[in-house]
């Protein structure tokens, strides 16, 4: 299934019905006096979140959506239908935006969440709540009012507790693949990971965590560069951040360096998402280069960060690694 987090759609509530200009017409009952029904009114446009959607596709292809128009009244004081609410499910973790001024409109972050994006027009009256002693015979009623109609942007954040962040081929699918039972592409080049990845960690029988792995970021992704800035989005709503380095032979630049560099992009993306928790995890130990590997050693004890090492090839250090993460989480870090 192809993974869509970001879609353009266009929404439209149904119109009021209108009222009715009717008169009693019976036999032996002259001047039987008005009797036209209200209109209906129109369909409420309304957004649900849905645990079984992983994915916005479905809105990138049908992008109109309209909802009922309410039934016109008619006589002998019969109302209108109401038209029926357009459901437009999406994905737990949607966040629902004005397109045109930006505005937040909802954070659908649970499952069953929704909200009202565009609301029914009212029905009219008909022409029987107009009469009085002095008016007998109303020959009008009102017309329905129009539905809204707006422009939405639906943004796809993923809910996970863990984020898994770092330079392309730092280790990340490999890693979620050991600990989880998600199976991400995994191969040795640059930007194996197209689209962000999210696997069910089970530490013991009574605790698990759910970790995310996000496409490799690179110097200049707060501004587009790479594909890492597309995804940033989802590792907002994480509760900790595991920052793999590459301490291989074959990595280019020091570790130290490298993890700067993408805790740079992170501030310069979200000062909140920079501020969140992390864990640095040296990766591939089982070919490590020693000058690196005690680079990224000094500095993490200078920083006074926890470092991890693993070789998730091996297997070495994993355990631990899963352990420190699920202590964190019950701990509220």
């Amino acid at each position: 299934m192809k993974f869509v987090d970001y879609v353009k759609i266009h929404v439209q509530s149904g119109k009021g019905g209108k009222g009715c200009v009717s008169f009693r017409r019976e036999k032996f009952i002259p001047k039987g006096g008005p009797d036209g029904g209200d209109g209906g009114k129109g369909g409420d446009v309304i957004i649900r979140a849905d645990p079984q959607l992983y994915t916005l596709l479905d809105h990138r292809y049908k992008k109109n959506y309209r909802a009922e128009n309410g039934q016109h009244g008619m006589g002998k004081n019969r109302h209108g239908r109401n038209g029926k609410d357009l459901i437009i499910k999406v994905p737990v973790g949607t966040v629902v935006k004005d397109a045109l001024t930006g505005e937040i409109i909802a954070d659908l972050d649970r499952p069953g969440a929704q909200c009202r994006v565009a609301k029914g027009g009212r029905g009219g009256l008909g022409n029987a709540h107009f009469a009085t002693p002095t008016r007998q015979a109303p020959r009008y009623a009102q017309p329905g009012e129009p539905g809204e109609e707006r422009d939405l942007i639906l943004e796809l954040k993923l809910i996970a507790d863990v984020g898994l962040l770092g330079l392309p081929n730092a280790g990340k699918s490999t890693l979620i693949s050991r600990i989880s039972g998600a199976r991400p592409k995994i191969a040795d080049y640059p930007f194996t990971t197209l689209v962000p990845n999210l696997g069910v960690v089970k530490v013991d029988d009574l605790r698990s965590f759910v970790v995310a792995d996000i496409p490799g970021l690179i110097e200049g992704a707060h501004r587009g560069a790479g594909l890492g800035h597309r995804f940033l989005r989802h590792v907002e709503r994480t509760k900790l951040l595991l920052h793999l380095v590459d301490v291989s032979l074959m990595t280019d630049g020091l570790p130290s360096e490298n993890l700067k560099r993408i805790n740079r992009e992170l501030e310069l993306y979200s000062p909140e998402l920079s501020g969140k928790p992390q864990i640095v995890v040296a990766t591939k130990i089982d070919i490590a280069d020693k000058e690196k590997l005690n680079d990224i050693r000094n500095y993490c004890k200078i920083k006074g960060l926890e470092l991890f090492e693993i070789s998730a090839v091996r297997g070495d250090g994993l355990r631990e690694l899963t352990l420190e993460v699920a202590k964190r989480l019950e701990s509220g870090l």
